[in-house]
């Protein structure tokens, strides 16, 4: 049950907004009150216009920002003498309605306020919460639902049939409210609680206290003998699920990307946890997956409903180990939800609306949990929250009575509300890597870091792999996508076959699969032939030949358990062209490189996988192969200054430039887009301009 966190002490000396602040965020931390995003809270104070006048003031959320981490520039001020008087109107479209709240705010270059801000207006009530928890969302998708409400609060609440949220929800709360004038509380069908009070502490502690006497209510019909039917399925070990999922990742990534229209990646996010697990191993998991969304808010994330495969299916998996029987199965799961979907438009379609991408955004996998599809690492992993508290919904709505959803219309209306889709537009452009996952060895490096931290600027998804798993944990917390989860770090010998395994399991299990590879990992050898001991030839031939050759291979095989293609950036060096004296081991295994390149890019076009490399020279700033020992020996084979390194390479090339770990990235990140589709098999050289390495 959730917890009352209020404080008298954290909340004395606020101002009106600082208090609406601090109530959102304490409501919106605790996610089985409020799914991120979503919920809204409001208050009404004195405050003046922009000429000082004095005007009555409502500070609702602003569209698209968060409870839990709102600031005072969350919050919408508008003039609320000017909203009230829309309660008198009989209807108002919604272009109407956010045509005229954005002429009520006090601040134009405030949020856009929230599509319940009427809703917020009509009660008259100084502080108004509305939340969707999941104890009371399950009150809201009971068939029962109203009488069980009638039951716990009799008068003290209020039951609001089920309209879209808008201008006819909020005038529908108000006539509510008319026939209960005395009520504390308000429920609206299918889709949330609202709260209000005199003060903003008594409006936060009344979400609390509600929530308390819903799940006294419920918990005690929750048998979990029972629950969802039962068990059809055991669980099976973790194990097991982990080596069938890393097969199945790729291949359902693969199959979503051609499911309707231009071919794109999405990001998937597998879920095994235990809730999860009860639900999808149940006797009642099709039953009640496939009677739609828990509340308009999920939609958007989940769609109206999962896609659930078939049982036989998954105990053939579970049974043997393997994984072709799953993956041929939610090939053919996902091409019918694809055509029922289609259906589901065509049948519930305004004219001249098109259709959305048709695939699933929720796969539900009997023994093996539930697979959460975005457009990148945020979306995926809030669609399973999402679908989480979906669960906690069901668990409580079918153990305590009938759950119910919306209708096909209903939820057809919210997929492709005009408001929710206009937020579409707000996006920014993605960038050329949108929706790819990037593996780079050797990601702690200075030309690893900068390479990652281009591709995240093309939003790209990225996975540093590092002997120094210190060194990639904190270049991963340095590049700031961690907070996101676009960045993870893996400790990882670039030299270990099962290492470079792992690596690429890592970017499955994290991601969902892999486009890009980036053989990066980098090693310093410098001496005369006579003095190239075996065993230092050896190490050199280990990393950047062999080490290499392995993280292609497991590229390869990656991509093609994927299906969409994929693409290899070799990370060579001028001596792979032009032969540099005393670095007979560094320069051969750099040549082999190249011609590595070339020779799996014969191999690869088939099926569609490129090949190409980077030649950089002398990438001295931030690396950690330029150590002392390295730049003494170049300064004594090519007889200067060791003092004026950077003067003697820049001075060498055509260009007369430094050249730097950002440099090559811009090359390679060019050869990992779309931009160089039709080029395989290629060298481009970072270098100034040396002859004597120009490519011929």
């Amino acid at each position: 049950m959730p917890a009352d966190r209020w404080s008298e002490p954290q909340a004395a000396g606020r101002d009106d907004l600082d208090l609406l602040v601090y109530r959102s965020n304490l409501l919106g931390s605790d996610r089985d009150i409020v799914n991120f995003g979503g919920g809204n809270t409001s208050s009404k104070t004195d405050g003046a216009d922009h000429t000082g006048r004095p005007c009555r003031v409502l500070w609702v959320k602003g569209s698209g920002s968060d409870l839990a981490s709102a600031t005072r520039r969350s919050f919408s001020p508008l003039r609320l003498d000017e909203i009230t008087p829309l309660s008198r109107r009989d209807a108002m479209t919604d272009d109407q309605m956010v045509d005229y709240l954005s002429r009520c705010l006090l601040d134009p270059q405030a949020a856009r306020p929230s599509i319940e801000t009427m809703l917020h207006a009509f009660l008259p009530f100084p502080h108004v919460d509305h939340t969707h928890p999941t104890a009371a969302i399950a009150l809201c998708c009971m068939s029962s639902g109203e009488e069980l409400v009638r039951e716990l609060f009799g008068d003290d609440a209020v039951w609001v049939p089920y309209v879209r949220p808008g201008f006819a929800l909020a005038k529908l709360a108000e006539e509510a409210l008319k026939e209960r004038p005395g009520a504390g509380r308000m429920f609206l069908a299918k889709h949330g609680l609202v709260t209000w009070g005199e003060t903003t502490g008594e409006s936060y502690e009344r979400t609390i206290e509600t929530l308390n006497r819903v799940e006294s209510r419920l918990e005690p019909a929750v048998d979990p003998s029972t629950l969802f039917g039962g068990q059809a399925v055991s669980p099976s070990r973790e194990e097991v699920r982990r080596s069938i999922m890393v097969d199945v990742l790729p291949a359902v990534r693969g199959q979503l990307a051609k499911t309707g229209g231009p071919e794109r990646r999405w990001i998937l996010h597998w879920d095994s946890s235990p809730q999860v697990m009860d639900f999808v191993n149940s006797k009642r998991c099709r039953e009640l997956a496939e009677t739609g969304a828990a509340c308009p808010d999920h939609v958007m994330y989940t769609k109206f409903k999962p896609m659930v495969l078939d049982l036989a299916a998954c105990l053939g998996a579970l049974t043997t180990g393997k994984s072709e029987t799953l993956v041929a199965a939610l090939d053919e799961a996902i091409h019918d939800y694809v055509e029922q979907y289609q259906r589901w438009f065509e049948e519930n379609a305004d004219p001249g609306v098109e259709m959305l991408d048709p695939g699933p955004r929720i796969l539900l996998i009997p023994g093996f949990g539930l697979i959460a599809v975005g457009r990148d690492a945020w979306s995926a992993a809030n669609a399973a929250s999402l679908y989480r508290t979906a669960i906690g919904v069901m668990r409580y709505a079918s153990s305590a009575g009938t759950y119910a959803s919306l209708t096909p219309k209903e939820a057809w209306d919210i997929e492709y509300w005009p408001l929710e889709l206009y937020k579409l537009t707000l996006r920014p452009a993605p960038g050329i890597l949108d929706g790819q996952v990037a593996v780079i060895t050797g990601g702690a490096g200075a030309i690893g870091r900068a390479t990652a931290a281009r591709m995240l600027k093309e939003d790209a998804h990225v996975v540093l792999g590092d002997i120094d798993g210190e060194a990639a944990v904190s270049t991963a917390e340095a590049l700031g996508g961690s907070k996101q989860g676009r960045v993870i770090a893996v400790e990882s010998d670039a030299t270990d076959e099962v290492a470079n395994q792992r690596l690429m399991e890592q970017a499955v299990l994290s991601f969902g699969g892999c486009d890009i590879v980036v053989p990066n990992a980098g090693v310093a050898s410098a001496a005369p032939i006579e003095d190239t001991s075996l065993e230092e030839w050896l190490r050199v031939q280990e990393l950047l030949s062999t080490g290499y050759f392995l993280a292609c291979r497991e590229a390869f095989r990656l991509f093609k358990r994927q299906g969409l293609g994929g693409v290899i950036v070799i990370n060579s060096s001028k001596n792979g062209l032009a032969p540099g004296k005393n670095a007979v081991a560094y320069a051969t295994a750099k040549a082999a490189d190249l011609h590595m390149c070339r020779c799996l890019a014969e191999e690869g076009g088939p099926e569609g996988i490129r090949v190409n490399a980077v030649a950089p020279d002398a990438v001295i700033q931030g690396s950690g192969l330029w150590n002392d020992s390295w730049r003494q020996e170049r300064a004594r084979t090519y007889a200067f200054d060791v003092d004026r390194i950077e003067d003697f390479y820049r001075d060498r090339n055509a260009l007369k430039v430094n050249v730097a770990a950002e440099d090559v990235a811009e090359a390679i990140v060019w050869l990992a887009s779309c931009r160089s589709a039709k080029t395989t098999g290629c060298v481009i050289t970072v270098d100034g301009g040396l002859a004597a390495a120009y490519p011929r």
